[in-house]
């Protein structure tokens, strides 16, 4: 095993007769990935269709006084209302994140990993769900937002996974921790 890098779970060592530690088993971290996924995507779906059904042309609720409140707003841009008139391709760019992190998949063996992209996967799902089957049409749709803090932008349970599974992935990265399970010391 080369020096700069060891499967977590193993005692450094210098003896490299040691025996190769055995990775964890890859299907435990794919399940835990498209469970993360799947509540994430579960989570945003239904938060959506609750605020459409119930919350949609009406007042705002407040939720912690001017600090936070609900209200229904549809996103046909990017974060912030950017790029409104690039709905396609960012339809394209989250068909292709999902298609990267399904790919991925097969190589991952450390848990941390699977619950960042998990985060990511349900988040893209759940926009890209919108894109697909909201108006104004299939692939120009518009997010549902919702949750609107003061002097912020308004977003809703799939972006909060996509920044918090993004922000995960930057910790891994920096600490060394790759999706195999390697850890690097450099």
């Amino acid at each position: 095993m080369a020096e700069a890098e060891r499967v977590i779970g193993t005692p450094d060592t210098d003896d490299e007769a040691a025996a190769p530690a055995e990775r964890p088993k890859g299907r435990r971290r794919v399940f835990a990935l498209f469970t993360v996924a799947l509540v994430a995507y579960l989570l945003d779906l239904g938060s959506k269709m609750l605020v459409v059904a119930r919350l949609e042309h009406r007042e705002p609720i407040q939720i912690v006084g001017d600090w936070l409140r609900f209200v229904a707003v549809r996103n046909p841009g990017a974060a912030f209302g950017i790029g409104e008139a690039f709905t396609v391709i960012f339809t394209v760019i989250a068909a292709t994140v999902i298609v990267v992190i399904i790919r991925l998949a097969r190589k991952l063996y450390s848990l941390p990993w699977a619950i960042a992209l998990g985060l990511l996967l349900g988040g893209a799902l759940g926009n890209l769900t919108d894109r697909i089957f909201r108006a104004p049409g299939v692939f120009k749709g518009a997010v549902v937002d919702f949750i609107a803090p003061a002097h912020f932008a308004v977003f809703n349970f799939a972006d909060s996974a996509i920044v918090c599974g993004g922000f995960l992935i930057v910790i891994l990265s920096f600490r060394g921790l790759d999706p195999d399970g390697t850890v690097h010391k450099d």
